[in-house]
């Protein structure tokens, strides 16, 4: 009688799995297809178009109204352009002329926001305070990923010469500018001495752009990869094996560490090269704007890595704001933000960058928008 009392527990604790089993597998599986169906039906013109494509006058830059998605890394995220194929809240008709104030904002991929949506990063902020105070204000960001002084140089020249009409430039120069100027963008160059080093796999030499080759479970199951993407980043938060690889991580960045071998990462040029050839193309910048009357303002901010390896006197920093002294309306220099931010927080890394990345999060781009309002007034 005992045996067969102890028997029956088992069997219903049995029992009680398989139910519970059985339910969290039918839980799943309406989770995927739910997923599966509804990333299948909002995956938009990134199945028609690219959303990044060449360009023979500057190299490259984004589609025209384009409404889809983008790829950046393992995140899938909404992107959206108007007609001048700059990042946008809508694909909005832009006219090359308005009664409004206009501020063009170019860089790279910080001043894009990639992996960002646009209300998220600091040019969709300011838009959108602009509008709150009633201001007669337009950002237009005309900056994408990998942009360099070379094509901040070729971009502006072709708005200009295509009629559209801004009335101040806000560059954001990155880190990464004459790392880029060393080795790249060479066959958009108006100088011979860079033009020679031109070759077939530059952006600006390759044929219309085809959409990206596709991620079945990027494309097809969008939550389950947030849900995924969101637990890896909260791990490597928690492990800190990112933050810490920060402090030796230099790469694009060493052309402004003193002692820094970076000849590998600056050929064919070199990073004095690279420097020199970053000064001369924003200089025909400069020149042009000045010769239109629109003033240049340069922003300068810091990789998490300089945050990490504490170098708060870049030479980024001395190059650009040398520069400003005669050419500039203003210089805006937010390392001494971000680095009275690393100070207060120790979480800071994970609280203004993407964890695993080196771009500014929605907090980052937050207080870059924050910093630009005190000082565009």
């Amino acid at each position: 009688m005992s045996d067969d009392v102890a028997i029956q527990p088992r069997k219903s604790g049995v029992r009680r799995s398989l139910v519970w089993g059985g339910t969290a597998f039918y839980c799943l599986g309406l989770f995927l297809l739910f997923d599966f169906a509804w990333s299948s039906l909002t995956r938009g013109e990134e199945t028609q178009r690219a959303a990044r494509v060449a360009n023979p006058v500057y190299d490259h830059g984004f589609s025209a109204k384009f409404d889809g998605f983008d790829v950046w890394g393992e995140l899938r995220y909404p992107l959206i352009t108007n007609s001048l194929g700059f990042k946008d809240a809508s694909t909005r008709d832009v006219p090359l002329k308005s009664a409004s104030r206009r501020i063009l904002v170019i860089g790279d991929s910080f001043a894009e926001a990639i992996g960002m949506r646009f209300e998220d990063s600091f040019a969709g902020r300011l838009q959108r305070a602009a509008r709150e105070r009633g201001d007669n204000v337009e950002f237009l960001n005309a900056g994408v990923a990998s942009y360099s002084p070379s094509i901040y140089y070729r971009k502006i020249k072709y708005l200009i010469e295509n009629g559209l009409r801004f009335d101040e430039v806000i560059l954001f120069s990155d880190p990464s500018d004459v790392t880029d100027e060393a080795t790249s963008y060479f066959c958009i160059d108006d100088d011979p001495k860079y033009r020679v080093q031109c070759t077939a796999s530059e952006g600006s030499m390759q044929p219309d752009a085809r959409p990206k080759k596709s991620d079945f479970f990027i494309d097809r199951f969008v939550i389950t990869n947030r849900v995924r993407i969101s637990l890896k980043r909260w791990i490597k938060a928690l492990l800190g094996n990112r933050k810490r690889a920060l402090s030796t991580d230099r790469g694009r960045i060493g052309w402004s560490i003193p002692g820094f071998d970076a000849a590998n990462e600056t050929r064919p040029l070199g990073a004095e090269g690279g420097v020199q050839r970053s000064l001369q193309n924003m200089s025909k910048l400069a020149d042009m704007l000045e010769a239109q009357n629109i003033p240049l303002t340069i922003v300068v901010y810091p990789w998490a890595q300089q945050i990490a390896q504490g170098e708060r006197d870049s030479r980024q920093v001395a190059l650009w704001r040398e520069f400003c002294t005669k050419r500039c309306k203003a210089f805006i220099d937010l390392f001494p933000v971000f680095f009275a931010a690393s100070e207060a927080d120790s979480k800071w890394y994970e609280r203004l960058y993407i964890v695993g990345d080196d771009h500014f999060s929605a907090a980052g781009n937050a207080m870059v928008a924050r910093e630009l309002e005190k000082r565009l007034r």
